[in-house]
């Protein structure tokens, strides 16, 4: 079964199961976000949710951890620009 979700403002799909991350690989997309100093983009590191590089905004939450979240229907996804705030115990 496949979802539809949005990413940067465009519908997309991805199998049932996915992370985000695992969702924007299975798309193509190896970047999640950039960094505000020289807009160098950042992909997966850890994979695990220790590191903060695959922060990215999702449903209007800030600095979610894209590797540890499952992609829900109708997730709005938006790729980070810059610095970003590390949230301590996502849900």
């Amino acid at each position: 079964m496949e979802i539809e979700f949005t990413l940067d403002g465009q519908t997309v799909r991805c199998p049932q199961g996915f992370t985000v991350t695992g969702a924007l690989f299975h798309l193509g997309h190896r970047s999640v976000r950039v960094t505000a100093r020289t807009a160098a983009p950042r992909s997966l590191f850890c994979g695990i949710g220790v590191c903060c590089d695959c922060l990215m905004q999702i449903d209007g939450r800030e600095s979610v951890r894209a590797c540890t979240t499952l992609v829900q229907p109708g997730m709005r996804v938006v790729s980070g620009q810059g610095a970003a705030a590390v949230v301590a115990n996502q849900a």
